[in-house]
């Protein structure tokens, strides 16, 4: 096999991946006929009769917790080695992403027992019930922003459904896939249950989007690529998709809001991750009365930011991901400035080289605006101001995505209200960023279809068999 860092079959194939990191450009090989072998052992191993077919519910619980607590055992290691691929500051890495890694797998340990069909009672003498089988095989393209947390995100409600799996992590980041690939054979998953296959997304994630023997595939990351994987999907065998895609996400601030509390939320949604979110708080509308003020509370909060080596716990802004995207965040700045928005703070390099870019304010900006428009994918905040509810709810759905949104304010009654008005797949109140393995994630629109997490996603990796006997008469 290709020298690519394949785990295939519960082998790794003894290549090595060169990683490209925020700080170190490199190289990341891979095959097409690696997709076809990986696909092959998937499966073998999900095929009627194999070891992972008639495995006791309870026993895939089992493995799926056995993983949990693997996950946990290299907790520092795995959030270690998410910092050196992304870039992003250890202490978030340790005490996000991991545990929510973990979280995510011991909810779905949870579930393995708990799904099961219904009986219908129907006209005649037919009695008529439904179970759930695994969809079969099941693709996954991992994003490089949260290349550990998506991957989890994927495999812990597929193989809690019984599923195998092939998974492309990132060109950029697959170095936690990889290690997640070796927990998984020593937390006793069957040969060939889950592949891993690093590979560049216009070879092998196109393959596995167009593999007539890939029955799902789950696609984190732009809705460009995500109409290409749709579009490969529908063409080769019909397979499912779920798809998980950008967002220009409004927050919207009511002048009864906690100020100070909307300030850190909102600026945390904005540049958590180097502002590399598809959840980024680029859009903020605030009410007239206390504009000035917040604006001048982002620009001081802001500027408290400290940049540096992911690795040191004092640095909570890391680099960007890679030149291409540090140089279309640079444009989009420069957009904003031509276009007439004020720039309050940032808007350049940091000195000293690397990715970096200062954590950047813009205000009086306008809806037209590129920067009010166009997912930036970098440390931006756009803040706008508005007169009236329903000014603002207008304002807020007119964008081609619905990803997520936020409500600032005390009057629980015009939360719920403006919550219901928005055309977002998530609304948060009083909070940003707010993820639970137990709650749906996914967008309307342009964001995406199919959810992501909770009870929701266990339909997005099950068939649904209905099955109707003839009886001698009726019960």
């Amino acid at each position: 096999m290709a020298q690519n860092g394949i785990i295939e079959n519960g082998q790794p194939d003894g290549g090595i991946p060169k990683v490209p990191q925020p700080v170190k450009s490199l190289e990341v090989r891979h095959t097409k006929e690696d997709v076809d072998m990986a696909v092959e052992a998937a499966k073998a191993a999900g095929q009627r009769g194999s070891p992972w077919r008639k495995m006791d519910v309870s026993s895939r619980g089992r493995l799926l917790n056995k993983l949990a607590d693997l996950v946990e055992r290299d907790w520092a290691l795995l959030a270690t080695m998410e910092s050196i691929d992304t870039g992003k500051p250890f202490l978030h890495s340790f005490f996000i992403d991991l545990d929510g890694s973990i979280k995510t797998l011991r909810y779905y340990a949870g579930w393995t027992d708990k799904i099961h069909g219904k009986t219908m009672p129907v006209d005649e003498n037919f009695m008529c019930f439904t179970k759930h089988e695994p969809v079969g095989v099941c693709g996954a393209i991992i994003p490089w922003n949260f290349p550990l947390l998506m991957f989890i995100w994927k495999i812990a409600p597929a193989l809690c459904c019984g599923n195998t799996m092939v998974i492309k992590p990132a060109e950029q980041t697959p170095l936690t896939a990889l290690h997640m690939g070796a927990l998984v054979k020593e937390a006793g998953f069957p040969p060939g249950v889950v592949n891993i296959l690093p590979g560049f997304g216009p070879t092998a994630g196109a393959a596995i989007a167009s593999h007539m023997d890939i029955d799902k595939v789950a696609f984190t990351g732009s809705t460009d690529v995500g109409k290409l994987i749709k579009e490969a999907a529908a063409r080769s065998n019909l397979k499912r998709v779920t798809l998980e895609l950008g967002g220009k996400n409004p927050c919207v601030v009511f002048a009864d809001a906690d100020l100070q509390l909307a300030v850190e939320e909102v600026q945390q949604g904005a540049f958590f991750n180097q502002g590399q979110c598809c959840t980024a708080a680029s859009r903020v509308f605030v009410e007239e009365q206390i504009y000035e003020e917040f604006v001048q509370c982002s620009i001081d909060n802001a500027k408290k930011m400290v940049a540096g080596d992911p690795l040191d716990p004092r640095t909570s802004h890391g680099p960007q991901i890679d030149q291409t995207q540090f140089d279309k965040i640079m444009e989009l700045i420069q957009s904003g400035k031509r276009e007439g928005a004020k720039l309050e703070c940032g808007g350049s390099a940091i000195e000293g080289g690397g990715l970096y870019i200062q954590p950047t304010v813009f205000s009086g900006v306008k809806d037209h605006m590129r920067i009010a428009k166009e997912e930036i994918f970098g440390p931006v905040q756009c803040i706008m101001k508005f007169k009236s509810q329903e000014e603002v709810i207008k304002r807020a759905n007119s964008t081609e995505y619905g990803l997520a949104a936020a409500v600032f304010t005390r009057n629980m009654d015009r939360a719920l209200s403006v919550s219901a008005a928005l055309q977002s797949g998530t609304v948060w109140v009083n909070c940003y960023n707010a993820l639970h393995a137990q709650s749906p994630f996914g967008g309307y629109k342009m964001s995406g279809n199919g959810r992501e997490l909770g009870e929701y996603a266990l339909a997005e990796y099950s068939e649904v068999k209905a099955v109707t006997i003839k009886l001698t008469e009726k019960l």
